[in-house]
């Protein structure tokens, strides 16, 4: 059984078609990526997956652990194990990071019948992945991406990811706008996360986030489909020769 499976997905907004029979397996522990031109549906299939209900389906069907997705609403896609980092991370005012965070983790646990987490497993939790993404004190008692700079909402994304640890990690454009050094700290939370029990699909523009995480496959979408698909040759491939021949 496939981890994830998307069938001839068709999606269409304000009565636009924006994916046009998309179909795309990943297995349990893969990293995909998905490369394409501006327009070719790539936000759109990361929002699908997530269930923004501004969005849809009119044909197709996605499986995630033998499960059917389109049946379930976002709060059920996220507690099993769907999480979807943002290209432009929304900003919770009055709302501190760890507060967040606990508030989230709860909820999941209260779905899969698991009591709240005490104290001091929470903290034990929050010190350790903070450290390993750098991520500070200061941060964490902030309202969740209120005033920070847009590296700080990227590693502060990064860092809900690692702490929840979903099954399931759609990043959307994660690198748009980030320096070196920011860069660096986003891949550095998806490769503490790469298990064999955990699967990612990375949007990218560009080649560069691959200099730090190795991928398994690179697909390039255009017109709402994949048509084009291989390893990492393939960004390295595109970032010297363009989309237009995929055109």
């Amino acid at each position: 059984m496939a981890f994830l499976e998307i069938k001839d997905l068709c999606v269409s907004v304000e009565n636009k078609s924006i994916l046009n029979g998309f179909s795309l397996t990943i297995n349990t522990g893969e990293v995909h990526v998905i490369m394409g031109p501006n327009g070719s549906g790539k936000s759109t299939l990361a929002n699908v997956l997530a269930g923004h209900p501004a969005y849809q389906v009119t044909q197709g069907s996605i499986y995630f652990k033998g499960k059917d997705l389109l049946q379930m609403s976002p709060d059920e896609r996220a507690n099993n194990g769907v999480f979807l980092a943002f290209q432009h991370p929304t900003e919770l005012p009055g709302v501190s990071t760890a507060l967040f965070l606990k508030t989230a983790l709860n909820a999941k646990r209260k779905y899969l019948g698991e009591k709240p987490i005490d104290a001091v497993q929470y903290m034990k939790r929050l010190k350790t992945r903070s450290q390993a993404l750098n991520v500070t004190d200061e941060m964490l008692k902030r309202p969740v991406n209120v005033g920070f700079s847009g590296g700080e909402k990227k590693k502060t994304e990064t860092f809900q990811m690692a702490f929840l640890e979903p099954d399931f990690c759609i990043l959307d454009e994660m690198d748009s706008g980030l320096d070196v050094d920011a860069l660096k700290v986003v891949s550095d939370g998806i490769n503490v996360l790469r298990e064999p029990h955990r699967s990612f699909l990375m949007i990218t523009h560009f080649q560069r986030l691959l200099t730090y995480i190795e991928p398994d496959y690179i697909h390039i979408m255009v017109n709402g489909k994949i048509v084009k698909s291989g390893d990492k040759t393939l960004a390295a491939y595109v970032e010297d020769k363009g989309y237009e021949e995929f055109k």
